[in-house]
């Protein structure tokens, strides 16, 4: 693929046989976006597990202290007084059987950044796997989007919650915030979910955990970071 000149400028600017401690990366990431507008900040995992044994899967969600620098369009899949709670929380679409029914034709689907269901929603809610699934939208109750607390999610996912799962090659990708965010600012949205993956770890896996880790924007080139920093991250940016 042919990179314009602002894209080689920024990528000349890293050492791809360096690893950059987290501060380090922080800033050369912002350093060398290269886009008009708010690039989002991204972070892209290998971990040392295979995906293909249930146990070893790795899925969660974390709060960031300064949010994704986004505010999410949330759906939820409720009636009667939880239906209410939904949009008095903010949620941008919520509805029932009408809903499901216009999502399964592929309707709408670009409306909205997450869903929330509540449990006896997901007798109906379920048959829109093929659709949700391959997009990453699908309730679950272990990332709190099946919750008879409708409120409390939308609340949650408004406010800078993101969830994260291992694919088929045992990557992990999330955000941490924008390029107009501070160093500081996104390191402690990076030592939260790192925090968060290490609890995560499975029991069942062997070897290296976290194997390899990059900070990129939108568009712009990756900044390898040392995977054996996981601790003291914040503390780290005294001596940028």
């Amino acid at each position: 693929m042919k990179r314009s000149k602002a894209h080689r400028d920024a990528a000349a600017k890293i050492d791809r046989d360096k690893l950059y401690s987290p501060a380090d990366a922080a800033r050369l990431t912002k350093e060398t976006s290269t886009t008009k507008f708010d690039a989002t900040v991204e972070v892209a995992m290998r971990l040392g597990v295979d995906p293909r044994k249930a146990d070893q899967i790795v899925r969660g969600t974390v709060n960031l202290p300064h949010g994704t620098g986004k505010t999410a369009r949330v759906l939820v899949f409720a009636t009667g007084d939880r239906a209410e709670a939904a949009r008095e929380a903010g949620a941008d679409i919520v509805g029932a059987d009408d809903l499901i029914e216009d999502i399964s034709k592929g309707n709408r689907l670009n409306e909205f950044d997450a869903v929330v269901a509540t449990p006896d929603m997901m007798g109906k809610v379920g048959r829109l796997g093929r659709v949700l699934g391959p997009r990453g939208l699908m309730p679950n109750p272990k990332t709190g989007t099946v919750t008879p607390d409708v409120a409390k999610a939308v609340t949650d996912i408004k406010g800078g919650k993101i969830e994260f799962r291992t694919d088929r090659q045992a990557n992990l990708h999330f955000i941490i915030g924008k390029a107009s965010f501070g160093e500081r600012q996104l390191l402690e949205n990076y030592a939260a979910a790192i925090d968060e993956v290490m609890r995560l770890k499975p029991s069942a896996a062997k070897g290296r955990y976290i194997k390899k880790v990059t900070f990129s924007t939108t568009m712009g080139p990756g900044v390898p970071v040392d995977p054996n920093i996981t601790r003291g991250i914040v503390d780290e940016l005294e001596t940028v």
